[in-house]
């Protein structure tokens, strides 16, 4: 390398709105402030002005397209961006972009780092699924977003744990706070969630997908001793989901204590104005960002026991760890949080002192960073 900035291209599929996109967009205004020029390449999104004006160079490229042709034309277009613009890392955050990255790191004239960013539990019940993900371990380091991951990519694929770095996910403090939103927002939003002044409000952020568990925590609420608490809906997903969940809180007799508001945007707003979160996946969570968007704004989590959530809730004290597939453990832990609304206040600041200290995402972006200094020898 010469003394002229560092140059880094990340590759990801397109810039919706999920945590692997959110964390390239983190990472893009994070490389920028430090002076780093960056590329991204994708096939565009809902975030891509916010990743323009970063002043981040956006490349407009399918890299997420999977046939072996499309990988192959997209590693020539890729080879070519990184002898054009010089750059010193590429940086791969899901497969398919792997394969298209590590293949034009190969064809391109000069030779850049690989990386990758293991941000989930990629499928690999045989042999054939597993060598099309081991792209993700070609570089000689690999960022996991997890110890849990850490620990998947060792027991799986074998990979030395000494070559994995782990940069847990994190929250942007300065979106995330409580000061900023005013009592006027809160009692709006609770309203919008369809709680009544002074009814306690329970509310379930994310994606609506079958792994999600949303259908157990509305299960759970016949089974609560605390028959007065709401309980909001957040998120949008699969449509025959969606209608499932309205057919069961028909059947449930449960139509004017279940609100499922679609998605939303002001999720610190939502997370504010809840007195309880809820992470109910069935599946274990690579991280699960829920668990600290909601502690961080002072609001105890109740989580399934399993994946990330081990690793970002404290049981007891800054929120709840509960079976997965289970509503009478839901149940149980609704009517635990909102026994004492005292102590869950307390609960909540004791969650919102444990995010600030472990999972911002300056703390994040600055581990993973680290794994650029590291390939670049200069840590």
């Amino acid at each position: 390398m010469t003394d002229r900035p560092l140059r880094i291209l990340q590759l990801l599929p397109a810039l919706g709105d999920g945590g692997v996109e959110r964390g390239t967009l983190e990472m893009a205004a994070y490389l920028a402030r430090r002076g780093v020029e960056n590329w991204v390449a994708s096939d565009g999104g809902a975030l891509l002005p916010a990743l323009e004006a970063t002043g981040t160079h956006h490349i407009d490229l399918k890299v997420g397209r999977k046939s072996p042709l499309a990988i192959n034309a997209n590693a020539t277009k890729l080879a070519r961006i990184i002898d054009e613009h010089a750059i010193d890392i590429v940086h791969a955050r899901s497969r398919a972009p792997a394969w298209a990255g590590w293949l034009a790191c190969r064809r391109a004239k000069r030779t850049p780092h690989f990386l990758t960013t293991f941000h989930g539990l990629y499928s690999h019940g045989n042999g054939l699924k597993r060598a099309y993900a081991r792209v993700m371990l070609k570089g000689p380091l690999v960022v996991a977003n997890s110890a849990f991951i850490r620990d998947h990519i060792v027991a799986v694929y074998g990979f030395p744990a000494d070559r994995i770095i782990v940069a847990p996910r994190g929250v942007d403090t300065a979106v995330f706070d409580p000061a900023a939103l005013t009592d006027e927002t809160i009692s709006r939003t609770r309203a919008e969630l369809g709680a009544a002044a002074g009814q306690p409000l329970v509310a379930i952020v994310g994606r609506i997908t079958d792994w999600k568990g949303h259908r157990y925590l509305i299960e759970a609420l016949p089974l609560a001793e605390n028959k007065r608490f709401h309980l909001a809906i957040v998120g949008s997903g699969n449509a025959s989901v969606v209608d499932a969940l309205k057919s069961l809180t028909g059947e449930l007799g449960l139509e004017s204590r279940v609100t499922i508001t679609g998605s939303r945007r002001d999720i610190p707003a939502v997370m504010a104005a809840a007195d309880v979160a809820v992470s109910a996946s069935t599946r274990p969570e690579a991280f699960g960002r829920v668990a600290i968007e909601a502690q961080v704004m002072g609001t105890p989590i109740i989580a399934t026991n399993h994946g990330g959530s081990l690793e970002t809730v404290i049981d007891g004290k800054t929120g709840y760890l509960v079976a997965p597939a289970n509503p009478a453990a839901f149940g149980a832990a609704i009517d635990a949080a909102l026994s004492d609304p005292e102590a869950l206040r307390a609960m909540g600041q004791t969650a919102r002192a444990h995010v600030l200290t472990h999972f911002t995402v300056n703390t994040m972006l600055e581990k993973e960073f680290s794994a650029y200094e590291k390939l670049l020898g200069t840590d």
